[in-house]
């Protein structure tokens, strides 16, 4: 049987997708190239940060469903976690799993071939906490140079906009040994990066009844300082931190790994104070601000990339203001602006003033340009410099190679050499597309 599937949102999703292919790989499936594919079972791993990522889920469904109306069609993942019974309901479903039952999935189509009936297998949220689903060991990504590696799931945080701690449960830490296995399998495969991913990766090991370490090391540090003992050429990278959960001392703490990016994902949603405060993001402003200081204090092009919500209920035309002169102020290497979505559960679902669509999404649209212009910023103030670069692929427009530096600056070079998976050192030389160009040194 010849299975496909498509993928919606985080890093997360991506790693457990991988790890479905290998395991059904493994019981004799062969796995589809591309997600429009015709085959006999389509999977999609849904997402439900925002509505988009639901509305998408069930196009992908009625569209495949066309394209192949014998074929087994499964939902899982958070969409369908957090709203099984609208799931259920979308024409050619055929199974409903949750967030915690993605390794059952070929039971679950068995039975689906025993039974021709629609199944659904979707905890409770009380139970998701419970354990910590394995899929097992990844020994391949669909990137030839860069691994994901899943280290712990769940958020305690509850942001009050965010629907996923109710999707993905209690916070479960992947125990250090399973993760430096997989960091072994991984290298030994020839990948050169290393990606850390979690739902909050920055509350990896926070369990009460976690193992301590008795080096006293906390959190991520505890995977970081293991596996950059590990032999070999090859850098880390960590998705993101939380500063609702980190603070500038222990970023500071992190700058002593040469093996680790000069690159940090930083979600800062909002540059007002009032509407941190409202998100319930428990940090302010300058605390954000004191943690940049000390990333660009060690390495001036040090590469922070974030998101932002355009039009959180309550928003003043003020407080859209912060959000843009944080852009300027930290001089983003990325920013991923989303227009605010309602989500079920949330406590901002609720609130007053609510903004008018159009006027969210003008705001988000302004925050997408002045991150492209610090984007720019950032690219100009790189060069002249020399920064490690991980080559990925020959680009198909410039046919120049592409790659990205150690703080996440997209590089072209031009050359002759297949480039690809070669860990290089060059010198930036001018702005060039979303990047940079460069010449290998």
């Amino acid at each position: 049987m010849k299975i496909a599937f498509y993928t919606l949102g985080c890093k997360v999703n991506q790693y457990e997708t991988q790890g479905l292919k290998e395991k059904f790989k493994s019981l004799g499936y062969e796995i589809a190239a591309d997600a429009e594919e015709e085959a006999d079972v389509y999977v999609v791993n849904t997402c439900t940060v925002t509505g988009l990522s639901d509305r998408k889920s069930r196009q992908y469904v009625r569209r495949m469903k066309k394209k192949n109306p014998q074929a087994i069609t499964a939902v899982i993942g958070c969409y369908a976690q957090i709203s099984p019974d609208e799931v259920a309901c979308v024409e050619g479903v055929d199974i409903v799993a949750g967030t915690n039952e993605k390794g059952r999935l070929p039971q679950l189509i068995a039975q689906w071939q025993r039974e021709h009936r629609q199944i659904r297998w979707v905890q409770e949220y009380e139970r998701l906490g419970e354990t910590y689903e394995d899929l097992g060991i990844i020994t391949s990504m669909e990137s030839r140079t860069r691994a994901f590696i899943k280290v712990q799931e769940g958020c305690n945080r509850f942001c009050s906009y965010c629907v996923i701690p109710y999707a993905r449960g209690a916070v479960r830490s992947r125990p250090k040994e399973e993760v430096l296995r997989e960091a072994e399998s991984l290298l030994h495969s020839g990948f050169k990066e290393l990606v850390l991913t979690g739902i909050n990766t920055a509350l990896y090991g926070a369990e009460p009844d976690f193992p301590r370490e008795d080096s006293g090391l906390t959190g991520v540090e505890i995977l970081i300082d293991a596996i950059s003992k590990l032999p070999g050429e090859f850098r880390i990278r960590l998705s993101s931190l939380e500063p609702t959960v980190v603070n500038a001392a222990y970023v500071k703490r992190l700058l002593k790994y040469d093996k680790l990016c000069h690159h940090l994902h930083l979600s800062a949603q909002s540059g007002s104070d009032r509407i941190l405060s409202a998100m319930n993001r428990r940090y302010d402003r300058k605390e954000y601000l004191d943690i940049v200081r000390e990333l660009k204090a060690a390495d001036p092009s040090y590469g922070i990339s974030t998101d932002l919500i355009g039009g959180f209920p309550g928003e003043t035309a003020e407080d859209h203001r912060d959000s843009l002169s944080l852009i300027g102020e930290v001089g983003f290497c990325k920013v991923h602006a989303f227009t605010y979505s309602r989500r079920p559960k949330t406590k901002a679902a609720d609130m007053k003033g609510q903004l008018p669509l159009q006027v969210k999404k003008s705001r988000t649209q302004e925050l997408i340009q002045a991150g492209e212009a610090a984007a720019k910023d950032f690219a100009a103030g790189c060069v002249g410099q020399k920064r490690r670069v991980l080559f990925e692929e020959k680009d198909g427009e410039s046919g120049l190679w592409r790659g990205y530096a150690d703080n996440y600056l997209p590089v072209y070079v031009d050359s002759s050499e297949d480039l690809s998976g070669q860990l290089l050192e060059v010198r930036v030389a001018e702005v060039y597309g979303d990047g940079a160009k460069a010449t290998v040194v």
